[in-house]
């Protein structure tokens, strides 16, 4: 059955997780507004090489960016207005709102991003995570494979794969969890914040991957583009005109029949 594929573009996202007990946490990159919040003392201004320890939070303003590096190998972007805070004696950490990109390798020990009441296992991905309070989470697979269980709901897990789209609105949580849909990966890495602007995450490999597995499902007619997308944060799609390139390959095409609506997949679940 073919897919229908959507884009997305200057894509952001946010949370919490636990990194491997003991790994550190620097800041590697400051753009404009970023600051260090430690009660109960005023907010200071992040630095490079600013070690992040736990009690501590780092909080962006508009149009800021900050990227933290951990010893483990592990990398934490976060987008404007964000807050970020580590939890007291643990690596359990925390985003009151915004957005982050996340990258846990395999050997880095397993990470676990918590956003309202669902939480996220991202060992071996790099993600992206945007959550708002009353508004909404997402959450998009590079590579990899995520997954999103909810702990006050017996069962409830969603396994995300590389180049798919997990989302849905907080302001009345649900009991389920939704399943998650096909995202155009090389759109989205070729527009997003977190990457455009950034070094080199290290996975690009395995995100160009990816890239070529979605090509090769449109060309056996798998998977089909469409011209829905989601422009930067929340949830609104968007109907774009067909580009150029695709209006001149439509006319010259065979008619088509109508699309009719696809079946739900359903989620790939698992036990916890």
């Amino acid at each position: 059955m073919k897919r229908l594929l959507v884009s997305l573009s200057v894509f952001l996202f946010l949370a919490s997780f636990d990194f491997a007990e003991g790994a550190e946490a620097r800041v590697t990159r400051v753009v404009k507004d970023v600051e260090v919040l430690v009660a109960p003392k005023p907010p200071r201004r992040a630095v490079l090489n600013d070690a992040i320890q736990d009690g501590m939070a780092l909080q962006t303003g508009v149009n800021s960016q900050t990227e933290l590096q951990f010893t483990n190998g592990g990398l934490a972007r976060l987008g404007s207005n964000t807050v970020f805070g580590i939890g007291r004696g643990t690596r359990r950490m925390g985003l009151a709102q915004g957005a982050m990109l996340i990258r846990a390798p395999a050997g880095a020990g397993e990470a676990q991003v918590k956003t309202a009441s669902v939480s996220t296992d991202v060992k071996g991905t790099t993600s992206i995570l945007e959550y708002y309070p009353n508004g909404y989470i997402k959450l998009i697979v590079l590579e990899g494979t995520a997954r999103m269980f909810m702990p006050g709901v017996l069962g409830e897990s969603v396994l995300v794969n590389a180049g798919q789209l997990l989302m849905f609105h907080t302001k009345t949580m649900p009991t389920s969890l939704p399943s998650p849909v096909d995202v155009d990966l090389k759109r989205l890495t070729a527009t997003s914040l977190l990457i455009q602007g950034f070094p080199p995450l290290g996975s690009e490999s395995s995100i160009s991957k990816g890239v070529q597995s979605q090509t090769k499902q449109k060309s056996e007619g798998a998977l089909a583009d469409t011209n829905l997308v989601i422009f930067g944060r929340g949830t609104l799609v968007n109907l774009v005109p067909p580009s150029a390139e695709e209006s001149a390959r439509l006319s010259t095409s065979k008619p088509s029949p109508s699309p009719t609506p696809l079946s739900r997949q359903s989620p790939a679940r698992t036990s916890r």
